[in-house]
């Protein structure tokens, strides 16, 4: 920072001594922590008239996000871009949305950035998200392309195609109502890979379309 000229200031608060006392041993220590975290982020924003807030996730963080609101929240929720924070007072960011891990770890190779390690994230047996990290590493490997396409889905919501009533009218169908174009496919591809046999084995398969009435 100091040879790019940014001014800067570190903020040092005993967040781990905090989770330690508070959390029982053996449960989970995320929640406090970031709760934690985002207070004094909020707060140190306030004290430095500071009106952006920015945030490190990137684009492996938001679908592991996605993925645990769907799996155990019951929602399709990730991690947005760019959002007002609740307070209402600052508007958070996060740059590295549309960066893969991979790709912001070799960078950080190349640069020789030093590493801070955590006693708390990531470092607890069993944790969801890591579970789910694990999960999408090895869909990245045994299937190219896959993530790519999953956080392109992200940027390509069809709510008419959904079952949130809040955001399509399913009701207020009648006939005479606006058609959506291709409401009658539910996948756009007419070809879709299909995996038989090991990794990296697919075959393509046709799909082939019946019209009752």
């Amino acid at each position: 920072m100091k040879k790019l000229g940014v001014e800067y200031k570190i903020v040092e608060e005993n967040t781990y001594g905090i989770v330690k006392e508070k959390i029982p041993e053996g449960k989970t220590t995320c929640s406090l922590c970031s709760r934690l975290r985002r207070g004094i982020l909020y707060r140190t924003a306030t004290e430095l008239g500071a009106t952006k807030i920015a945030l490190g996730h990137h684009r492996d963080d938001i679908l592991q996000t996605l993925f645990l609101n769907m799996f155990y929240g019951g929602k399709m929720k990730g991690m947005p871009p760019k959002l007002m924070s609740d307070d209402g007072k600052h508007i958070v960011i996060r740059p590295l949305a549309y960066c893969r891990e991979k790709d912001i770890q070799r960078f950080a190779d190349a640069k020789a950035f030093p590493i801070i390690p955590c006693n708390l994230c990531g470092s607890q047996p069993n944790l969801q998200r890591q579970v789910i990290a694990d999960m999408l590493r090895d869909w990245d490997k045994r299937y190219p392309g896959r993530i790519e396409t999953m956080f392109s889905a992200m940027q390509n919501v069809v709510p008419s195609h959904l079952c949130d009533t809040n955001l399509f009218d399913f009701k207020g169908i009648t006939h005479g109502s606006e058609v959506v174009n291709g409401g009658d496919l539910a996948f756009d591809r007419e070809e879709i890979p299909t995996t038989t046999g090991g990794a990296g084995s697919q075959k393509k398969m046709k799909i082939s379309w019946m019209s009752y009435g």
